[in-house]
């Protein structure tokens, strides 16, 4: 039996309307690499459980003959984890080292997030592990243009999976997909869904805080030109939805920084989608990454020492509807070192306020 770990990784599972979501879960179901793990679902129906079907505890929970625990998500998440929590501390269920949440495909992966930091109870035991969400490889690039929630699962995702790659017509459409999905979530890994993968451990093994660590150099990680979106009537126009990095050679003030970031997601947390990067901090020889989900921030990790040459900062950030350059002025205002005597900073405290764009 598992030993539960002090605070148990959450993982999530998105993606939107008939990406293969519900297909990619019913298949890792049945991988052994999931016998430590708690699954909750919207319906055993939705997944055809019975044959995975072993042991029903009650009417809402299943053990598979995987090992991992099924329970269907009835009313409040946080309400559906507490028990799960419950169950596990008084031994009516076996051990679990991580949890995977199946959310339905018009959801935006945020709120789910934000149920683990918010419940006094969730956030003394569980922290957010991976985000996984499935595209569509027939369907996904119309569906980025026309659906912001779309969108939205892809720019959080840490990985993405692409499904239905047999029913291309050809590598063009494939190619142009992983291309628009590079440009949108630049450091997410991309993996292609087949009859043997990918397989539990290589979406769940490995979580956020270890993935930060392993980011590599600044060049490539941005992205200036907004996605096109369609409206309903035809009519193109480009999506708020971009993403952009700050990439600085003067070292960072630790303290001006967590002022402008924890100002900036008071501010305009909902739109600041993702931010993940690499600091070179002022008196410190080892770099520090860095990485939030929209009102969520994990705690920072010290890295053993640079991953390559290069000694400055690279902040990637995917934002919705937010004016870049004001953020850029702002940040360069409260957060390099030179300027520390400088604070405090009403001019660049306006232009965090004023970064919406109309």
């Amino acid at each position: 039996m598992a030993d539960s770990p002090a605070f148990t990784p959450v993982h999530l599972l998105t993606g939107f309307l008939g990406s293969g979501k519900t297909t990619l879960l019913k298949r890792l179901l049945a991988d052994p690499a999931l016998a430590d793990t708690a699954v909750l679902i919207n319906e055993f129906g939705d997944v055809g459980l019975d044959h995975h079907l072993v042991e029903r505890i009650d009417e809402t929970m299943v053990l598979l003959q995987s090992g991992c625990v099924c329970c269907t998500v009835r009313g409040e998440l946080a309400e559906a984890l507490r028990d799960l929590h419950s169950r596990r501390e008084r031994g009516l269920i076996p051990a679990f080292t991580r949890v995977v949440i199946e959310s339905t495909g018009l959801a935006d992966p945020f709120p789910v997030l934000s149920t683990l930091k918010s419940d006094p109870v969730l956030r003394h035991h569980f922290r957010a592990g991976s985000v996984v969400a499935t595209i569509d490889a027939v369907n996904g690039l119309s569906q980025l243009d026309t659906y912001v929630e779309s969108t939205r699962q892809a720019a959080i995702a840490d990985r993405l999976v692409i499904t239905k790659t047999d029913l291309c017509t050809g590598n063009t459409d494939l190619s142009r997909l992983l291309s628009r999905l590079a440009e949108l979530n630049p450091d997410a890994l991309r993996l292609i869904a087949g009859d043997d993968g990918p397989g539990a451990e290589a979406l769940f093994g490995d979580d956020v805080a270890q993935r930060v660590a392993k980011l590599q150099s600044p060049s490539g990680f941005y992205c200036d030109t907004p996605a096109l979106q369609v409206t309903a009537e035809g009519v193109a126009q480009h999506t708020a939805i971009s993403s952009f990095v700050i990439a600085v050679d003067t070292p960072i003030d630790w303290t001006g920084f967590g002022v402008w970031l924890t100002m900036l997601l008071n501010r305009h947390g909902s739109r600041v989608l993702r931010v993940k990067g690499i600091l070179a901090l002022a008196g410190e020889e080892r770099p520090v990454a860095v990485h939030g989900v929209q009102h969520l921030v994990h705690p920072p990790v010290h890295l053993a020492g640079w991953p390559s040459s290069e000694r400055s900062s690279c902040l990637v950030f995917i934002v919705d509807g937010l004016d870049v350059n004001l953020l850029k002025r702002s940040f360069n205002a409260f957060a390099l070192a030179g300027n520390a005597e400088a604070r405090p900073q009403p001019e660049a405290a306006a232009q965090i306020r004023n970064a919406q764009s109309p």
